[in-house]
């Protein structure tokens, strides 16, 4: 058994996708209820549907959790610093910024545009 896929819900696709875009994420398609990046063989799927689809699909409104959707292993601490900075500067939220974490990671929690945290790490 593997995880093949998250999922996240956008009220608005083009802000979402731009945040997943400053996170490394490649789009080959932008547009429509359903978006899903490239992402490296053997990784998990991340896919992205607008909230109203969700809600026709389910009767619900979709709603992130409290705790973080899904992390993200970078390379280099340099990259986590990067792209924290970056979101910032974008006027997207980081709500730890990064910081040496006791078990051994650069380690960061940002939030995507609507509310889906997401953690960004690098082994140290």
């Amino acid at each position: 058994m593997k995880i093949d896929a998250v999922a996240v819900t956008s009220s608005d696709m083009e802000k979402t996708l731009m945040f997943y875009t400053l996170l490394g994420f490649k789009f080959n398609k932008t547009a429509g209820e359903h978006v899903e990046p490239k992402t490296p063989n053997g990784s998990s799927r991340l896919m992205i549907d607008k909230k109203d689809f969700i809600k026709q699909l389910t009767g619900e409104t979709p709603e992130p959790g409290s705790g973080s959707a899904f992390a993200i292993n970078y390379d280099t601490s340099d990259e986590v610093n990067s792209i924290a900075s970056k979101l910032t500067e974008s006027g997207f939220k980081v709500v730890q910024q990064p910081y040496d974490a006791p078990w051994q990671q650069r380690y960061c929690i940002v939030q995507d545009p609507d509310g889906y945290k997401v953690d960004l790490y690098s082994n140290l």
